[in-house]
């Protein structure tokens, strides 16, 4: 998969990710594309491990589920460590 292609998928994979879960998460489409890139290579890093697959085809379904998967670990630690801070 080319370089755009990836970019592509970590974009689409972050905003899946982001509709998923539920309650509202901060940040728009860069912190969406960063996320969900850095939740693509992680999906595919624990694809390959788990399951000898990595991120492979654009096309490919479990390139996407890996994607996604990866995305919604990275929003949820992104949340965990921007968490709303109240006011005093």
């Amino acid at each position: 998969m080319g370089f755009l292609g990836f970019l592509l998928l970590g974009l689409i994979a972050g905003a899946i990710a982001k509709l998923i879960l539920p309650g509202r998460q901060g940040g728009g489409w860069l912190i969406t594309l960063v996320l969900g890139v850095v939740g693509a290579l992680l999906g595919g890093f624990i694809g390959s491990l788990l399951f000898g697959r990595g991120l492979e085809e654009f096309f490919d379904i479990g390139t996407w589920l890996l994607a996604i998967g990866g995305a919604i670990v990275v929003l949820l630690i992104y949340g965990a460590l921007t968490g709303r801070k109240s006011r005093s």
